[in-house]
């Protein structure tokens, strides 16, 4: 893990650093984007008069060095620190401590668009949503989803468990990847474990996504007593943004059914064939991910 240290000098000036690295120094394996209307000179970085505003990235992370913490010392004595990986390579900055989000709307704000923006994360609620038929049924899965991913999101952001986020992000992947023939069995008409049981799956595979839902809560650099709250709340804006999306897929199902639209069925299929086939491509590129930095 690379460490990083940003220390504003004046309201426009920062001076930063690498604090910690591995074998090889990070300055060598990850590049800096900073955000736009900065430039950096050697170890400053000189920003417009909006101060050190916009989104900044760390390329590289995932590949020699699994994270990159960068610690923001403000010019007021504040500090936040921030955990970047592969799956979250860049963090947004809102100039100053002070106007950095905090309280409830921002830590719920952050759940929603957590999950949202989580591609991956969907497409395994979407492949659920293609094998589960029953209205029960449903319910029972998309709650042994909530329920599973809940208690490991707790687990990782209080510290008492965490996954390296390579091996991680290749299982979220697999669990995608493993949805792709149980709806094709599905649509068969053929039976197994997943189908007659989906709730199982939804609860064993929701425990690996609950660790990639905790890399959200990195990204505001939480004080310690803050995180009951922040916990809570990014756990609530998750489920608010995951039913969003469970609602609307019914919703748009149910609209086609009652409009009598007739599809081909290479188009009603599409979505089965979508998510096996970006289940399929993430497998391979983040196992060779994570191969890569093993060797």
């Amino acid at each position: 893990m690379a460490e990083m240290e940003l220390r504003q000098i004046s309201p426009t000036e920062f001076q930063w650093q690498w604090t910690a690295s591995g074998n090889r120094p990070a300055s060598e394996v990850l590049k800096l984007v900073w955000p736009e209307g900065c430039h950096a000179e050697e170890d400053r970085v000189r920003c417009g008069s909006n101060g050190m505003t916009g989104k900044l990235s760390v390329k590289g992370v995932g590949k020699a060095y699994s994270a990159a913490m960068v610690k923001v010392l403000w010019l007021d004595g504040q500090s936040h620190v921030y955990a970047l990986t592969g799956s979250q390579p860049s963090v947004h900055l809102y100039g100053s401590a002070e106007a950095t989000p905090s309280g409830a709307w921002s830590y719920l704000y952050l759940g929603i668009e957590h999950i949202l923006l989580g591609v991956d994360h969907l497409l395994f609620v979407l492949g659920l949503l293609l094998i589960v038929r029953d209205r029960w049924m449903l319910i029972k899965t998309v709650t042994a989803f909530t329920v599973a991913h809940s208690i490991t999101l707790a687990v990782a952001t209080l510290g008492v468990a965490h996954v390296a986020p390579a091996p991680l992000n290749a299982s979220i992947a697999l669990s995608i990847l493993f949805l792709g023939p149980e709806i094709v069995r599905s649509w068969r008409g053929e039976t197994s474990f997943t189908i007659r049981h989906p709730w199982v799956v939804a609860f064993a595979f929701g425990l690996l996504h609950g660790f990639g839902f905790a890399s959200g809560l990195a990204q505001l650099g939480l004080p310690e007593s803050e995180i009951p709250l922040a916990l809570l709340l990014f756990n609530v804006g998750v489920e608010i943004g995951q039913l969003a999306f469970v609602l609307g897929i019914l919703l748009l199902e149910r609209s086609f059914r009652l409009l009598a639209f007739h599809w081909p069925r290479l188009v009603e299929r599409f979505p089965g064939y979508l998510v096996g086939t970006l289940g399929a491509f993430w497998t391979i590129q983040r196992v060779a991910i994570l191969l890569r930095g093993v060797t």
